[in-house]
């Protein structure tokens, strides 16, 4: 009994003291990836904070022309403003899209195809986390109409400039949190049912079976797809979780910065030769398992016609 409660003392002692080695154990991928993008076209979702921040100013760095899409375009253009003077490259830019409204989504790509003969990298990295139940202009449950239904769209109305610009590349950011995911299809917005936590999950799956979904169709066509885990990131994506904020603050020590969980995003959207593995799910810069559920060929497949449907979209 005393070697327990001495143990139990010791413990946060000996955790603090492990912080450091823990830490970089879970930031080990590092995209090493020397490539230069003069030229290259770049749209990244939500990079006016977090991970999507630090994707566009590496691709920046690399002399990208660099899109950030993102809803509060305010906050955006400050984030443009400090990535010109960091990086030096001026063509950073930044357009509204608003991903909870297929109206804003449509306007964004028609805007950015009027703008753009090429489009090289499409990161959808922006996404929402434990909202509180609500739905999207559109009707859909928050979760799933902006991680999966806002970049499944953003993705379709892009695809024919990404192929005319092949090679190029697709980055869809998930989860870990994917192995708790379901597609319930019956009640895919949550009518009957609705955890917010749950609902996370479900969607971050749904971003894994449409990149596989959209591998398979994309196959010959220079056009790769990547599904990619960034870790535990401290980013704003918990705001909406005052449990997981404290989670996040109780555990700062283990948990990575926004730059550690862009490495993967960043691997997948330059690594050369990566092309052989499109469709692959990746975490730390190495293809890594996946659930049953993401798999699953007949439900990746399901989602992308019910997907069309929803947004409208000829299934074929």
């Amino acid at each position: 009994m005393i070697g327990v409660l001495l143990l139990l003392l010791l413990l946060p002692l000996l955790l603090y003291i492990a912080a450091p080695q823990i830490r970089k154990m879970l930031s080990s991928g590092v995209c090493t990836s020397t490539v230069q993008l003069p030229g290259k076209v770049a749209v990244v979702t939500g990079a006016n904070t977090g991970i999507g921040k630090e994707t566009a100013k590496e691709l920046a760095q690399r002399g990208a022309r660099v899109y950030i899409a993102c809803r509060d375009v305010q906050k955006g253009e400050l984030v443009a403003r400090e990535i010109q003077t960091m990086t030096g490259n001026q063509q950073v830019l930044v357009r509204k899209l608003d991903l909870a409204d297929t109206k804003s989504i449509r306007a964004f790509a028609k805007g950015f195809l009027e703008e753009e003969k090429q489009l090289h990298i499409l990161i959808n990295n922006a996404g929402v986390m434990m909202c509180p139940y609500s739905k999207t202009a559109d009707g859909f449950e928050t979760h799933i109409g902006v991680n999966h239904l806002g970049h499944f769209l953003l993705t379709h109305l892009l695809l024919e400039k990404l192929k005319e610009s092949a090679p190029s590349r697709v980055v869809n950011v998930s989860s870990l949190a994917h192995h708790l995911g379901r597609i319930h299809f019956r009640d895919l917005h949550g009518d009957k049912f609705y955890n917010a936590g749950l609902a996370y999950c479900h969607s971050k799956l749904a971003n894994i079976l449409f990149t596989k979904e959209l591998a398979r169709r994309l196959k010959g066509s220079g056009v790769s797809a990547y599904s990619v885990h960034p870790g535990t990131v401290k980013s704003e994506l918990t705001r909406h979780s005052s449990f997981m904020q404290w989670m996040w603050r109780l555990f700062s020590f283990f948990i990575k910065t926004p730059q550690e969980g862009a490495q993967t995003s960043l691997y997948c959207a330059l690594t050369e030769g990566l092309e052989i593995l499109s469709g692959n799910h990746f975490s730390d810069c190495h293809v890594t398992w996946v659930s049953a559920q993401a798999r699953n060929e007949t439900i990746a497949r399901r989602l992308w016609d019910v997907s069309c449907d929803l947004l409208g979209i000829p299934t074929d």
